[in-house]
């Protein structure tokens, strides 16, 4: 979290966080609630709020030690987010007594929240006088710990015996701008010395990727009008390739391919930066479906980009099989929690079942469209292998003609550029991710 640079009063701040936490307790992503916040405190807002959600479980069984009963919403989710923030002070940009005095002030100025600004100055000037003793009572629980439902925490523990420890803690990170240059139009090497003339610091990672040392406006970045580069992490810039590796078309055409839940396009431009091949992204939402041409069009790229529901092929398909279909189906985004930390807390567990029978779905939908001799591509950006190998066993159990080729299986997640604590991970910096690689046997 980093100090806002502009003279946005704290209060302010605080209140737009404590909004935001609200909206996720109310089932909003907090993406969509960003939306409906003044874009003068916007970027304080999403700092706080990003912190907050990540010290969100310490946070509850802080208040609730210190208040045995909930105060109305609107004082829980500031009084929640004061206390994420003050709780400990490493690398806070704030002093506790400047967070405890901001917090009043944000209650004070607000009707919801006025009648208990005293109320909230007491619990956190209790806080402050038995920080220690406080703390450690809440080591007693591993969603306070963790900063993860319970239930969360138990299905990775089994689904990762392992490496549950690592994983949790890599959720709690920040996620770095990673960047996936389009060597169509600049080689990589090319666009890191572009960054170095600008006093950017970046890594490379993978074939097409960079990791920016810090945070940066995007569209400041050098060659973004250009369509040199695009926003993508590092784990998800897997896909293209892997689905693309030494696949030739039938006939002498080019290769056609399918992205089947292609927004907001990222894999799409990925495909056509790599090879010279016709395709077709769909998605269910129209809205979104612009965004893909939008993104397309700054690359300089072009698709075949059609609104359908990839589980129903008859409303869209014209019957011309695929060389390759790229299914990144939807699922619990377990997996990228570092960038999203709302997810966690938006999540049940019954989510889990209802996605997997709708990835279950959508992959016999799309099997049939697969050409004898091509690949379908199987991937979500979840860490729970009923969203990853507990799919893929299944799908070729059930489908004789399916042929599962070597493939980087799940991916878990991890911060910073030191060797990989998992087995089969990539190095370096990125989201959790699953893929499994089908080709289709020739009869």
């Amino acid at each position: 979290m980093q100090d806002n640079p502009s003279q946005v009063p704290l209060w302010r701040q605080l209140q737009g966080a404590a909004f935001l936490l609200m909206a996720v307790r109310a089932g909003r992503s907090m993406t969509a609630a960003l939306e409906d916040v003044d874009a003068a405190v916007r970027p304080g807002v999403q700092a706080l709020g990003f912190h907050a959600l990540r010290q969100l479980g310490r946070a509850e069984a802080l208040r609730k030690l210190l208040a045995s009963r909930p105060p109305p919403p609107e004082a829980d989710a500031l009084l929640c987010v004061a206390l994420a923030l003050i709780w400990t002070e490493e690398g806070a940009p704030y002093t506790a007594h400047t967070l405890v005095d901001q917090a009043v002030e944000a209650a004070k100025h607000s009707e919801d929240t006025r009648h208990q600004a005293s109320f909230i100055n007491g619990c956190l000037r209790r806080f402050l006088r038995e920080r220690e003793a406080l703390v450690a009572q809440t080591e007693k629980s591993p969603q306070a710990v963790w900063n993860h439902p319970q239930w969360w925490i138990d299905r990775l523990r089994k689904d990762h015996p392992n490496h549950w420890q690592a994983i949790l803690l890599a959720n709690n990170a920040r996620a770095p701008l990673t960047l996936r240059v389009n060597e169509k139009k600049v080689p990589l090497a090319l666009y890191r010395r572009e960054l170095f003339a600008m006093d950017i610091e970046a890594v490379p990672v993978g074939k097409q990727g960079v990791v920016l040392a810090s945070a940066r406006s995007v569209p400041s970045l050098p060659g973004y009008l250009q369509g040199h580069f695009s926003v993508q992490d590092a784990a998800a810039q897997l896909a293209a390739p892997l689905l693309l590796d030494q696949l030739m078309p039938q006939g002498e055409g080019r290769l056609r391919v399918l992205d089947a839940c292609a927004a907001p396009g990222g894999k799409t431009a990925h495909l056509l930066e790599l090879a010279d091949c016709e395709v077709v992204a769909l998605d269910i939402d129209a809205r979104r479906c612009e965004r893909i041409g939008q993104n397309l069009q700054r690359l300089g790229l072009q698709a075949d980009i059609r609104v359908g529901d990839a589980a129903r092929p008859s409303d869209w398909w014209d019957g011309r099989p695929f060389d390759a279909v790229l299914l990144d189906a939807p699922c619990t985004a377990s997996g990228i929690v570092r960038r999203h930390p709302d997810v966690r807390w938006l999540r049940r567990p019954t989510d889990i079942a209802q996605l997997a029978a709708l990835q279950l779905q959508l992959f016999e939908a799309l099997w049939p469209l697969v050409r004898p001799g091509g690949r379908l591509l199987y991937c979500t950006c979840s860490v729970f292998r009923a969203e990853g190998e507990q799919q893929a066993q299944t799908f070729v159990a059930h489908h004789t003609d399916a042929h599962l080729m070597p493939s980087p299986g799940h991916l878990l997640p991890q911060s910073g550029d030191g060797e990989t604590v998992f087995p089969d991970n990539l190095k370096g910096d990125h989201d959790g991710f699953y893929y499994a690689l089908f080709e289709k046997r020739i009869p």
